[in-house]
């Protein structure tokens, strides 16, 4: 067969379907949309067993802490009365350190399970290293591509200790420079070893994150008597946010307001040579979720069953300045170091909390393991060699430009993203696509997006070709 780029690309359906056994045929309702839910249930495991699954190899119910010390913080910055109880979940207590152990395990059994002899994660994240852990504990293979390097040749210190890890638990670890050839190898190394495409955005990673919420509702209304008020979650691809949405909803946590969180790194472009180092957060920032959130199916998969719009009820940014102040805030009062890209949730609590009465829950879910690489002093002088200005105190940050490290506790602010314009934004993304819409496809995309059906049509009888 022919291996150059376009020729792979168009046998891109056939060796997804072999490298994940899904038919996402079969769900589909058309053009656009599909059946979300027969997606979901057709990996055939539900939750229960989902949990017994990562129980197997340690992964999943990991400690929610009272962060008493920051809670204790918080309400002496805040007004009387105010100052909410913060909460976290202590996911880095996973075997491969994150809660992507979660995606992994229930991927990693089902490739055993259906006799995959390994699996691939086209990743630069902790996956990769969740990946290389389940696959080690099923003793099955593991590829990791990753996208490391500009065309300078230099790597983010964080991208490169996670390739490490990756490597020390086993895994192949294929690295490459930033552009367009990362979904390509993807494709390349599936076909050529038949391994089982371990995708973020699978039903299997999705569900395996489910139990997370569930976790997270059942220990917070044992540790107070009630589910949270709100869970933060940190906002990238949309994963988290939705499969932690499913778990509280499966839990009953049907009133808990699901707030996802992003780094703010707008006027960056990821795929940028220029742009790919002058960022200091790999995950978790507005170059995956302001794409993801307009719209998700831009993935390695047919259809993402990660689904962000239907189950977000806020979104809040927060500076790459802000989450390394809370890192080392979360390590100097809790005696908790963990790495800073897990801590991007908390960066928003620690604002949010001092809106809140005092009797309010609020929730982070996770915190993720921290090394050499990962560690703030690493990832900052990196930014400094890139001629970020590393700034403690003045102005905000100018992504790619400034960081700048609040001087004090007050100065921590967020900002909202307005849901509505993403939802339009969706919205019309859909319509133009699609070119006019037929029937039943403004009903997916008012489901899909959480908007009012009048506002779908609106769009579809107002959009013209040109």
């Amino acid at each position: 067969m022919e291996n150059d780029y376009t020729s792979v690309m168009s046998r891109r359906s056939e060796i997804l379907l072999k490298a994940t056994g899904i038919d996402y045929a079969r769900v589909s309702r058309g053009r656009l949309a599909f059946d979300y839910d027969n997606l979901m249930a057709n990996i055939g495991y539900d939750l229960h067993r989902i949990a017994e699954i990562q129980r197997q190899t340690g992964v999943g119910n990991t400690p929610l802490l009272e962060l008493r010390n920051v809670t204790e913080l918080v309400r002496r910055r805040a007004l009387p009365g105010k100052g909410a109880r913060i909460f976290v979940k202590d996911e880095a207590a996973n075997p491969s350190g994150s809660f992507k152990d979660r995606r992994a395990a229930l991927s990693a059994y089902h490739a055993k399970l259906k006799g995959y002899p390994g699996l691939v994660a086209a990743t630069s994240g902790n996956y990769g290293a969740a990946v290389a852990a389940q696959s080690a504990a099923y003793g099955l293979k593991a590829i990791v591509v990753q996208e490391v390097f500009d065309s300078a040749g230099r790597g983010q210190p964080e991208i490169l200790e996670k390739g490490r890890k990756c490597e020390a638990l086993g895994a192949e670890v294929l690295q490459t420079t930033v552009g367009p050839e990362l979904f390509y190898m993807l494709l390349r190394v599936l076909e050529e070893t038949g391994y089982f495409n371990a995708s973020l955005y699978t039903p299997f990673s999705i569900a395996g994150i489910e139990t997370l919420g569930f976790e997270i509702a059942q220990q917070t209304r044992e540790a107070t008597g009630r589910f949270p008020d709100a869970v933060l979650a940190t906002h990238a691809g949309g994963g988290m946010v939705t499969g932690t949405a499913r778990g509280l909803r499966a839990a009953g946590a049907a009133d808990t307001e699901i707030i996802g969180v992003s780094v703010d790194l707008q006027g960056l472009h990821m795929a940028s040579d220029k742009d790919f180092n002058r960022k200091s957060f790999t995950t978790g920032h507005t170059g995956f979720s302001v794409p993801f959130t307009t719209w998700p199916d831009r993935v390695d998969v047919p259809r993402n069953a990660a689904r962000p719009l239907r189950y977000l009820d806020r979104f809040l940014l927060v500076s790459q300045g802000q989450v390394f102040y809370a890192t080392e805030l979360l390590a100097r009062l809790e005696g908790l170091e963990r790495g800073p890209a897990g801590n991007t949730s908390l960066a928003a609590a620690l604002v949010l909390a001092r809106t809140m009465d005092r009797d309010r829950v609020l929730v982070v879910t996770e915190t993720e393991y921290t090394g050499a690489g990962k560690v703030p002093n690493s990832q900052l002088a990196f930014a400094r060699s890139m001629g970020v200005d590393v700034r403690y105190g003045g102005e905000e940050d100018s992504p790619g430009n400034v960081i700048c490290i609040p001087s004090s506790f007050d100065a921590l602010q967020t900002r909202d993203v307005d849901l509505a314009t993403l939802k339009t934004s969706f919205i019309r993304k859909a319509v133009g696509e699609l070119r006019g819409l037929l029937d039943g496809e403004a009903e997916f995309i008012s489901c899909d997006s959480r908007s009012e059906l009048a506002d779908v049509m609106d769009a579809a009888n107002t959009w013209s070709p040109d």
